[in-house]
């Protein structure tokens, strides 16, 4: 894809679903990849399979809700492949859904830490890598839920609304200076964590999707990618449900 070879990209969460399928393709497109992931058997395989297609990728711990381990992923990528040039804020986590009177401080706080501060950490610090190369673009992934209310899952979904309101005030903040930052909205995929739901959830979830279907996790990076490439050259700001036609009804 135009733009891409020979370029360096930081993935968080891209020890699995979306996150190792986005590593994969940017490998495959011509990127050396940052594997960066709390899970460090999860992350390491992720490399494995990258390097197995012929790809290059390195792996460094990341815990994003600790904006230090954020600055030491970027320094990683700048120090081992010489710069930065795009990044993904992937990783995320979520509570077992009840209804918000139910939600206890503790998840709240994880949640919105790993969630919306760590993007915001992420961009903190990925954005001057980015600018020292000359410019650059971002992707960070918010969901459905951040778009829309999610009932059950009040800490998830505030999060994922804040990504949102991250990813157009940073947009509109390095416009002019050669940074574009976007954000997509998948719904439900087809990832490690659906598959630990009953058949009646995921039947659940599946029923409000017109295509009758979960998302594979590489239908949600072929649009990452294709938003960090030039062929994107000119959105910015901008937030992709990808839905399978939900947001349509």
């Amino acid at each position: 894809m135009n733009g891409l070879t020979d370029t360096v990209t930081l993935i968080t969460g891209a020890g699995s679903g979306i996150g190792r399928a986005t590593a994969k393709r940017f490998a495959r497109e011509g990127a050396a990849v940052v594997v960066a992931d709390i899970d460090s058997d999860a992350g390491e395989t992720t490399v494995t399979q990258v390097e197995a297609a012929g790809g290059t990728a390195t792996f460094v711990k990341v815990d994003v809700a600790t904006p230090a381990e954020s600055k030491a992923a970027v320094e990683t990528a700048v120090d081992t492949y010489g710069g930065l040039d795009f990044a993904v804020n992937n990783a995320a986590t979520g509570t077992t859904p009840v209804p918000t009177p139910q939600i206890t401080e503790t998840d709240w706080d994880r949640t919105t830490a790993v969630n919306q501060k760590g993007v915001w950490a992420g961009l903190k610090h990925e954005i001057p890598a980015l600018l020292e190369s000359g410019g650059g673009a971002i992707v960070n992934v918010s969901s459905v839920a951040g778009i829309r209310g999610s009932p059950g899952r009040s800490p998830y979904s505030a999060s994922k609304h804040g990504v949102i309101g991250l990813t157009r005030t940073a947009a509109l903040e390095f416009a002019d200076d050669g940074v574009r930052v976007n954000a997509v909205c998948p719904t439900i995929v087809d990832t490690p964590a659906l598959q630990t739901m009953t058949e009646e959830e995921r039947a659940g979830l599946i029923e409000d999707v017109p295509m009758g279907r979960p998302a594979a996790p590489e239908e949600i990076a072929n649009a990452i990618v294709w938003l960090c490439s030039n062929e994107a050259s000119f959105i910015t700001g901008h937030t992709l449900p990808i839905d399978g036609g939900s947001g349509v009804q």
